[in-house]
């Protein structure tokens, strides 16, 4: 099926090895436990509703480079 721009779309399947490691290794939960979650659920109890910073503010690293100086 192409997309409106003419160009077919590709999916990745998905990660079911990923998951399941996570689910039944990381977090522990049984396999009942498990398979009655849905992925949105799997994915916030991986915590991937955290949010997360990409940078460090100047104060930040200003701090860092007092506790550990150069040279």
């Amino acid at each position: 099926m192409a997309a409106a721009g003419g160009k077919a779309q590709t999916f990745e399947p998905f990660p079911w090895d990923a998951a399941m490691h996570a689910g039944l290794c990381l977090l522990r939960l049984s396999a009942p436990q498990f398979w009655a979650m849905t992925p949105r659920e799997l994915f916030a109890a991986t915590g991937g509703l955290i949010k997360r910073t990409t940078s460090i503010e100047r104060a930040g690293l200003e701090t860092l480079m007092l506790a550990f100086p150069d040279g």
